[in-house]
């Protein structure tokens, strides 16, 4: 994967800062420096143009990509990503009996953030609705920036029926466990607002799910539960196919971020999405402020960071 970002001079001056340790000997010819992230490659040029090549570096580039847009609110972000270029020219199917349909889509965020909760949204897209959707970007929903996504995020819920629901990482570090897995809370999530939105909304013609398992694992995880929604369509792609599921991406995102900044506001810092470096040295900062225990309640401790995190307290 590789993913080009266009920083401003204020961010330029941050990476030289950040990636100080990280530099390798040689550099390639016009770049100021080129460094290791992870399990991604960072080159930055004297044009401001900055390169992230990797299996991280969708993670590594999005830091950055949140950080040109804090200091420089006013500027439009400019960042290519091969993957999705890729995955653009490749069509996916779209089923229109499930497209043009009534439906209850479902979907999650935070799965992949230290910080942050686990959002789980289920909402239901009655079909008259789909041209609006449409209008307002929706189809393309992974496209949306966390600004688009608060714009459009508030008309939405005035007009669609959602639940949701939010694990906290105090709780998910609660239950995690060699039997509770991700997939499992996920599956076990799902399932809660796919009840609770069922119990309310009947005129339906599909639910989908956005498939994270297959089917019957999905409902192997459910086992001990004492009320199992069973009739769901499960789509890889789930966005693309079925704008319930993007309303509730979307839903869930929006949730995500308003509990995300309160997060960072409670311990008076800047906070990054993701599980990159940047994360690390985030946690590091806590740690000397409130102790490792505050790790419990506020990052997925079984992440790998915690342990890059606790390693780096103990050299100093």
């Amino acid at each position: 994967m590789t993913i080009t970002l266009k920083v401003s001079e204020n961010t330029k001056k941050e990476m030289e800062e950040f990636f100080a340790d990280y530099k390798r000997e040689k550099t390639p010819p016009y770049a100021v420096f080129q460094a290791d992230d992870a399990d991604c490659v960072v080159t930055l040029y004297e044009s401001g143009k900055a390169v992230f090549q990797g299996m991280s570096a969708d993670i590594s580039a999005q830091l950055w990509i949140e950080r040109e847009r804090h200091l420089n609110p006013t500027k439009k972000v400019d960042v290519k990503n091969s993957e999705t270029e890729k995955k653009e020219k490749k069509e996916v199917y779209v089923d229109p009996k499930i497209y043009h349909a009534s439906c209850i889509g479902s979907d999650e965020v935070g799965t992949g953030d230290y910080f942050g909760p686990i959002v789980v949204t289920s909402a239901y897209v009655e079909k008259s609705l789909i041209p609006w959707l449409e209008e307002l970007g929706v189809k393309d929903s992974k496209k949306l920036t966390d600004d688009k996504i608060m714009e459009i995020v508030p008309q939405i819920i005035k007009k669609i029926p959602y639940k949701s629901t939010i694990l906290t990482n105090k709780e998910y570090n609660e239950r995690y466990s060699l039997d509770m897995n991700m997939n499992r809370l996920k599956a076990i999530l799902h399932n809660k607002v796919l009840v609770e939105l069922t119990s309310e909304i009947k005129n339906y013609d599909y639910v989908v799910v956005d498939e994270f398992a297959k089917p019957y694992v999905y409902f192997h995880y459910l086992k001990e539960s004492n009320r199992v929604f069973r009739n769901i369509t499960f789509l890889t792609k789930g966005e693309d196919r079925c704008l319930a599921v993007a309303c509730a991406s979307l839903i869930s995102r929006y949730i995500f971020i308003h509990e995300f900044e309160k997060l960072s506001s409670s311990l008076d810092m800047f906070l990054p999405k993701g599980a990159s470096t940047l994360v690390d040295e985030a946690g590091e900062k806590i740690i000397q402020k409130y102790g490792a225990d505050k790790l419990k309640e506020i990052a997925k401790y079984n992440f790998k960071n915690t342990e890059k995190i606790l390693s780096q307290k103990e050299k100093k």
